[in-house]
């Protein structure tokens, strides 16, 4: 084992104790096969408690992160109403010397299973007309949801846009809308509910299916099943959030996510920039 993997190995045994921690902290028990994040960033785990099931999950960052509207995400979705969504009950925050500090939540369990175990789609989860409707029908209630809180602004839809397709392209948002932030298959649950709150906030219209298009890509019948249910794809908000979503998913696959996305991405930025 190379020093890097050792490393890893370490820090995500680190993290199963901190999920301990804030077991013992809620008084919950862990009753499951711990599950990491994005980069081991985050863990978390099914728990039973006195007062049923419940989902517990710590992230850990550097201190000078572990702060803003990302750390919070999850805690102030609590003020959205009408989907499918885990409800924060408790939060407890502790500091790792100077270094680092970590964040448990404690929150109710959703009934199903994601749609997908990765990210991007493998294959078309053949999900119900029904599940479909609702997604559309919460989407839209989420984009009429009043905040302060923002996913993304101008300034970086340009960076993310000129760093992906050069400094000539250009993606002005003339519409703006309350957004999940990173509407992927690992996020979606059967029966419909929706996971992992932590960058929603006022985005691009459309943003959310784009995201969930752009993930679609390579299962092209699943990818023609978002553009037909997501009429928004084909309008010119909608072009303008494809090519935002794909600059950034591409910015991600240069720190080495999705590398399967980078073909399909720059094929569908290739069509939109004509």
């Amino acid at each position: 084992m190379n020093d890097i993997a050792e490393a890893d190995r370490r820090f995500r045994v680190w993290m199963c104790g901190n999920l301990e921690r804030a077991a013992e902290h809620f008084g919950l028990t862990v009753v499951a096969e711990p599950v990491h994040g994005w980069r081991d960033r985050s863990i978390g785990a099914a728990a039973q408690g006195p007062d049923g099931s419940r989902w517990l999950r710590v992230v850990s960052e550097q201190t000078r992160w572990a702060q803003g509207h990302a750390w919070t995400g999850n805690a102030d979705a609590n003020q959205i109403h009408g989907l499918s969504k885990p409800r924060v009950l408790g939060v407890h925050e502790w500091a790792e010397g100077d270094w680092r500090r970590q964040r448990a939540e404690v929150m109710t369990s959703l009934p199903g299973a994601p749609c997908s175990p990765t990210d991007t789609a493998r294959s078309d989860p053949r999900l119900s007309e029904d599940w479909w409707n609702g997604l559309h029908h919460s989407l839209r209630r989420l984009a009429a949801t009043p905040t302060r809180r923002v996913s993304t602004d101008q300034d970086k839809v340009d960076r993310r846009v000129r760093a992906a397709f050069g400094d000539q392209a250009e993606v002005r948002i003339q519409r703006w809308e309350t957004v999940h932030g990173d509407l992927h298959w690992s996020n979606l649950l059967s029966p419909l509910g929706f996971l992992d709150w932590e960058l929603w906030g006022r985005g691009p219209a459309g943003t959310d299916a784009a995201t969930l298009y752009c993930y679609s890509l390579p299962v092209p019948g699943l990818a023609r099943k978002v553009r037909d249910h997501f009429p928004v794809l084909g309008t010119p908000d909608g072009r303008r959030a494809q090519l935002y979503v794909a600059a950034r998913l591409l910015h991600r696959a240069e720190l080495g996510d999705h590398p399967d996305l980078v073909g399909p991405l720059r094929d569908l930025a290739a069509k939109l920039l004509r």
